[in-house]
């Protein structure tokens, strides 16, 4: 049987993230969150004291386990989850994911992880990238104002302090940091089906993906 692969990329604060997650439940599917494998690494270069700007400093990704237990990420068979999304990680990720040898050794990993099981991934670079042969791709968008207030309430959940204003301008940030970096660029692939998500409710965008992957599928699973 051939295993189906669902790649789900977009910029920080689409809702890729929390739409994949979702569909995954729904359609029964293993949900591998990309962007949190390089909060990992960026956690874990933090805890090491290397120097963040040092490219050659992260050889230590090769030794590194990765492994999602019902949507939590484990490194290092420790649940990182929660850590991964503080503030200082989420300004240095960027930085850390823009290294190639980083990206190579996620790549791989990532690409073994959803070699054998039905899986839905989402990052940056998924469509074109990790899984260029998926079967399904969609790319999800949303205006930066959108997306800082979705992170804004995301942080008021999670109890984190965070000021709105300031989120925009990360975001705004993060986007041209991803958008222009050499190895592996934040883009859509050409084959991927475009979503402007500012508009739709979290569950309206499952749904479509939902519908969409099981009319496909003749209602299989």
């Amino acid at each position: 049987m051939e295993h189906i692969q669902i790649a789900i990329d977009g910029p920080a604060g689409a809702g890729k993230s929390t739409i994949a997650k979702l569909l995954a439940a729904k359609l029964g599917f293993i949900y591998i969150d990309s962007g949190a494998m390089y909060r990992a690494v960026t956690l874990k270069a933090m805890k090491l004291g290397v120097d963040l700007e040092d490219e050659r400093a992260y050889d230590f990704v090769e030794n590194t386990k990765f492994t999602f237990v019902d949507g939590n990420l484990y490194m290092d068979n420790i649940d990182v989850s929660k850590e991964i999304r503080q503030t200082a990680v989420s300004n240095n990720v960027s930085l850390v994911s823009s290294y190639y040898f980083v990206r190579l050794e996620l790549v791989k990993a990532q690409q073994a992880l959803a070699k054998s099981h039905n899986v839905v991934m989402d990052g940056r670079d998924i469509g074109y990238q990790v899984l260029p042969h998926a079967k399904y791709k969609f790319y999800l968008t949303a205006s930066i104002a959108q997306r800082a207030k979705r992170r804004y309430y995301d942080n008021l959940e999670r109890n984190i302090s965070s000021d709105l204003n300031i989120i925009e301008q990360e975001i705004e940030r993060r986007d041209h940091f991803d958008t222009t970096r050499e190895h592996s660029p934040l883009k859509a692939a050409d084959d991927a089906i475009i979503i402007d998500t500012s508009n739709l409710s979290i569950d309206q965008v499952v749904s479509l993906i939902e519908d969409k992957v099981r009319e496909e599928e003749n209602h299989e699973f």
